[in-house]
């Protein structure tokens, strides 16, 4: 005869998903807002109803053992589309898109486009929140996270956002002294230190030695174009990213017919593989996809 388990408790359930994906009955218990011999119990209750141990503990660590692989794969589906429906029914019938993003991307070229994804999409709430940081979606406090450089995660759907062309750019005032590569001798240069694409890789790439100059260095690009768009000095930055003060005319790019800019693709748009069916994910994912002409 077959098991009725419709009566089995939510708690158990939920602290079974929670130590699940956190590995630890204490960071669940934070979350569940429980306490550790609640969460503890509600373990042994749930193993003890089905009849099967599902974890294997040790004196400092608990993980899932073959079993618990096995249920956790329904259990995490389940409790995602609740989430899903949720999200489609709260907040007046609108749909949530929760981002996460590294900060220059987020400023220089989400943050401007954000009204036409309104407008395609219209009645989606947006949230986004920036930093350095890559956020782990352990808590499922995001749905996407834009992130600088591969994660790798074998749990997350990864996407390159394509490539990016980086370019020395400056205002249009002092642009007028810069005619060939080899007049930035004297300029102040202008870095963004955490940028995978440097000074010294574009005059490596044109064979000239960097010479040694005036510097100004931000930990953001926002900051360093910015600084550009002021007069401060030569800044060498993403297209892309300064793609808004190119074409407004406060910055120009420089050398485009005497240097060969660099090339790379550093932002990936990322995500749970759980959530790849979330209909704001959806939305989202399309959308970036059509921007950046990623199909």
């Amino acid at each position: 005869m077959s098991r009725d388990f419709s009566t089995f408790p939510l708690l158990s359930l939920r602290a079974f998903e929670a130590v699940a994906r956190h590995g630890s009955v204490k960071l669940a218990a934070e979350e569940l807002r429980l306490t550790p011999s609640a969460v503890s119990h509600a373990l042994s209750k749930l193993e003890s109803d089905l009849g099967v141990v599902l974890f294997t503990r040790k004196a400092r660590s608990i993980s899932l053992n073959y079993s618990g692989e096995r249920l956790h794969k329904h259990i995490d589906a389940g409790f995602d589309r609740i989430r899903d429906g949720l999200a489609t029914v709260s907040s007046r019938g609108s749909l949530l898109i929760r981002i996460h993003s590294s900060p220059s991307f987020a400023a220089q070229w989400l943050t401007p486009r954000l009204p036409d994804f309104l407008a395609e999409y219209p009645g989606m709430e947006v949230l986004v929140s920036a930093d350095t940081n890559y956020t782990t979606f352990a808590a499922d406090e995001f749905d996407v996270d834009i992130v600088y450089g591969r994660r790798s995660n074998p749990q997350l759907i990864e996407t390159s956002l394509g490539t990016e062309i980086v370019k020395p750019m400056c205002s249009p005032r002092l642009a007028e002294a810069f005619r060939h590569p080899g007049d930035l001798e004297g300029a102040v240069l202008i870095w963004s230190t955490l940028k995978l694409a440097t000074w010294n890789d574009w005059f490596a790439a044109n064979g000239l030695h960097r010479p040694k100059t005036a510097a100004l260095r931000f930990d953001r690009s926002f900051m360093s174009i910015a600084a550009a768009v002021s007069g401060l000095g030569v800044v060498l930055e993403s297209v892309r990213l300064a793609e808004r003060e190119i074409e407004n005319g406060s910055l120009v790019t420089l050398f485009d017919e005497t240097s060969m800019p660099i090339t790379y693709a550093p932002h990936y748009l990322v995500h749970p593989k759980k959530k790849k069916h979330n209909p704001a994910v959806r939305h989202f994912v399309d959308w970036i996809s059509r921007c950046l002409d990623l199909a």
